[in-house]
């Protein structure tokens, strides 16, 4: 093969190569701004999202209306939920990085959990009939495990500003703000950790399902009213 043949198959290779380079480029910016991929580690909060859902998750939701109870968050656990790296070293993380990126594995510092209280709240467990309270109302919890009760774990707890009380559908099965009572920040998120809200199910295809937001009823106010 001569010089001139050549010439024409290293080009080739060089716009191949520049279209997987662009591809990954706008996915990352696509990802970084508007809607993301992660896969679901564990039960904590089935029914809704079993182990090995791929979801989709829109970081714009919350741009134009504010969190509120009873939405389903993921979100950056590191300071809170996480320690601020996993501490198995930079080869082990990066490769932990790579697969979370992909949506093959799940992250060591993202957490996908249900917002119970919003700053100002007041969120006890458990009133005289086994429920929750927020602000002294007892909450329907139509979302929980079939058989879980609202927590094993009592608590009393008034959420500062800039903060969230955060919990999964699989009480018995979830590590949430209740297992970080006393450790720093308390288990309670801050609102800007907040990556975005899940919108779909994409994977596995008999799973395939959107995810609405969920209308709920809002407890009283903050003093009651």
């Amino acid at each position: 093969m001569d010089h001139a043949e050549r010439q024409p198959r290293k080009q080739g290779w060089r716009f191949v190569l520049l279209g997987v380079v662009l591809a990954v480029a706008i996915s990352g910016l696509v990802r970084s701004l508007w809607i993301d991929v992660y896969f679901i580690p564990s039960e904590s909060m089935e029914p809704l999202l079993g182990t090995g859902d791929r979801i989709l998750v829109s970081r714009t939701d919350f741009g134009s209306e504010p969190i509120r109870r009873g939405d389903i968050v993921v979100f950056d656990g590191r300071g809170t939920f996480a320690p601020l790296n996993s501490g198995k070293g930079p080869l082990a993380d990066a490769a932990a990085a790579v697969g979370h990126w992909l949506g093959l594995t799940g992250s060591d510092t993202t957490y996908v959990k249900r917002v119970i209280g919003i700053p100002g709240d007041h969120v006890r467990c458990c009133g005289v009939d086994g429920r929750l309270t927020v602000n002294g109302q007892a909450v329907e919890e139509s979302y929980l495990y079939p058989g879980d009760a609202p927590s094993a774990q009592q608590f009393d707890v008034v959420v500062p500003g800039g903060r969230l009380w955060l919990m999964g559908d699989h009480r018995s099965r979830s590590a949430d703000s209740r297992s970080l009572l006393g450790a720093p920040g308390g288990g309670l998120v801050p609102v800007e950790r907040v990556i975005g809200r899940p919108v779909r199910i994409i994977w596995p295809l008999d799973r395939l399902a959107e995810l609405p937001r969920p209308a709920v009823a809002e407890p009283p106010s903050k003093n009651g009213q």
